[in-house]
């Protein structure tokens, strides 16, 4: 997935950051040296002006003096790494020092992009999503289905740990397939089933893919939306455009829990109308059940979300209170 043009942009600057900083270093490393020994200056200055020489040698076609000067430029070399060891300085030490040698801090290896480079983008992102520490914890390696009752359900037909095995599969399925056969989820269920940890989940799959992810509770993002309409703040109208419209993932977490009224209706439609003309992915958690959404934010929301999302209801019982009590 490619980055976006300002994300680039910053990996981009970092990089030429520390370019300047390997030139400052080596720069640093080389007077230290020659504060150490003066016949090292000599011996640069010596390798400089016999290397120009070489050079017009070869233009001239003279082999034999080239081959000459060769010689004499490999012996300063040698004389330079025998200086350096007497003064216990490894024999690159006055050479670039690169954090990545692969692409020499250039982000690139040829034409590809290097593994730093897709690692920076990465890192870059998890910055970005705000949930980067929680990731850690929550994501599909750690999601566990011992937490939901192997006992049958006749309402489920199953077992809620084998159901909740086949939202898992949806969930991989969804990474898998984002965004050619689906961009939306909506997770609906009582406290506690797991619709914030599958969210989690899913973000932190898709971050290592290196598509954008934006966390919000549903009170942070109209409390965005606020200070953009009402305080005309600048930063608030660029997260906004930057990060709620414009991320590949957006995750709307407890819809339902805010204050609801007739602002936070019409940006909750805009949002996910935007986002959807944009052609982009929205997870939606909530407490509440489709018909709930469409008496709490209206017909028109409801119908958006309904006829958009792929509908993944959670069963079980409150995970926080198994974690804390220990299973009944």
């Amino acid at each position: 997935m490619p980055l976006k043009n300002s994300q680039f942009d910053i990996l981009m600057r970092a990089y030429n950051r520390r370019q300047l900083e390997d030139r400052y270093e080596q720069k640093r490393r080389i007077e230290h040296a020659y504060s150490l020994s003066p016949r090292l200056k000599k011996i640069d200055q010596e390798i400089t002006v016999f290397s120009a020489s070489r050079a017009r040698a070869r233009i001239m076609g003279k082999a034999d003096d080239s081959d000459a000067l060769k010689d004499l430029i490999q012996g300063l070399k040698e004389e330079r790494t025998e200086v350096l060891k007497s003064l216990n300085l490894p024999p690159d030490y006055m050479e670039m020092q690169y954090h990545c040698p692969d692409c020499k801090d250039t982000g690139f290896i040829g034409a590809e992009k290097c593994h730093c480079f897709k690692q920076a983008a990465v890192n870059l992102l998890y910055d970005q999503s705000n949930i980067r520490e929680v990731l850690e914890k929550e994501n599909f390696d750690t999601f566990s289905l011992d937490y939901y009752s192997p006992q049958y359900d006749p309402a489920l037909g199953q077992s809620t740990q084998d159901y909740m095995k086949s939202v898992l599969s949806r969930c991989k399925s969804f990474v898998r397939r984002y965004p050619e056969e689906g961009r939306n989820i909506l997770f609906t269920g009582t406290t506690g089933v797991g619709k914030t940890f599958l969210s989690n989940c899913i973000a932190k799959a898709m971050i290592e893919e290196c598509y954008s992810v934006v966390y919000l509770t549903a009170t942070e993002l109209f409390n965005i939306f606020s200070r953009g309409s009402f305080s005309h703040d600048e930063e608030a109208s660029e997260e906004i455009d930057h990060y709620i419209l414009d991320s590949d993932i957006l995750i709307i977490d407890d819809l339902g829990t805010e204050r609801a009224n007739s602002f936070t209706v019409s940006k909750l439609f805009y949002c996910i109308n935007e986002r959807f003309v944009r052609r982009k992915g929205t997870i939606i958690s909530t407490n509440l059940k489709p018909g709930e959404i469409r008496d709490l934010y209206t017909e028109r929301v409801a119908s958006r979300i309904l006829s958009n999302y792929e509908i993944i209801t959670l069963f079980g019982d409150d995970i926080r209170i198994i974690k804390k009590f220990g299973k009944a």
